[in-house]
């Protein structure tokens, strides 16, 4: 797993892979087709929202 492809979570401390994070809804009124929230599969907290709508 490198770098680009994985977050530390600042909650529990744990590594975790996009692959193995949570997606749920997003957060303020963003749109769910547009963007995604990741979060640790461990402790649930919130890692990264990401941009997965198309350009």
């Amino acid at each position: 797993m490198t770098d680009a492809d994985a977050f530390d979570c600042e909650t529990c401390g744990a590594r975790v892979s996009i692959d193995e994070a949570v997606r749920s809804e997003t957060y303020g009124g963003l749109d769910p087709e547009t963007w995604q929230t990741l979060c640790c599969p461990s402790c649930g907290s919130r890692l990264k929202t990401v941009f997965v709508g198309d350009e």
